[in-house]
């Protein structure tokens, strides 16, 4: 297992504790288990693609859920009325839950079933607060009401 040192990060920075901790908490996660396969990918600046290998699975059987930055896709059949026996059984059907953690502002825009893949769409949406800005350079605010003053009072 590898391991990582993030007390460099920490000298440095400030509020990046939780940062560490999801890095960690991913390697883990994703040592064991390894189903159902999935590519994360992006579509454009702002926006993401989660795909997910679901063959087998109907629409009924997957529920999408957020809460707090974490996405959760899991799935359950629920009608395993196959009749006769196997001589050789690879495609795999159980129950499964799979947990992405989502960075801030980001939120899940539409999802669907094409083909046994399970397309997520997210988007990334800054609040204007958060936007970049230009700030231009020049006369102060207060030395302009000034200036308009002085026009109105001649």
């Amino acid at each position: 297992m590898t391991t990582f040192d993030f007390s460099p990060l920490y000298r440095n920075s400030v509020g990046f504790d939780r940062l560490a901790s999801m890095l960690s908490a991913a390697s883990r996660q994703d040592q064991g288990n390894g189903y159902p396969p999935y590519n994360i990918r992006t579509t454009s600046e702002d926006h993401y693609q989660i795909s997910m290998a679901v063959a087998g699975f109907a629409e009924e059987d997957l529920n999408i859920t957020t809460e707090q930055n974490r996405l959760i896709v899991t799935g359950e059949r629920k009608n395993n009325e196959e009749t006769g026996e196997y001589l050789h059984r690879g495609i795999a059907t159980r129950s499964f839950e799979r947990r992405f953690n989502l960075a801030d502002h980001v939120k899940v825009i539409n999802a669907n079933l094409e083909n046994g893949l399970l397309h997520i769409d997210l988007e990334r949406e800054l609040p204007e607060a958060m936007k970049p800005r230009t700030i231009n350079i020049g006369k102060s605010e207060a030395r302009l009401l000034d200036v308009e003053k002085e026009d109105k009072a001649a």
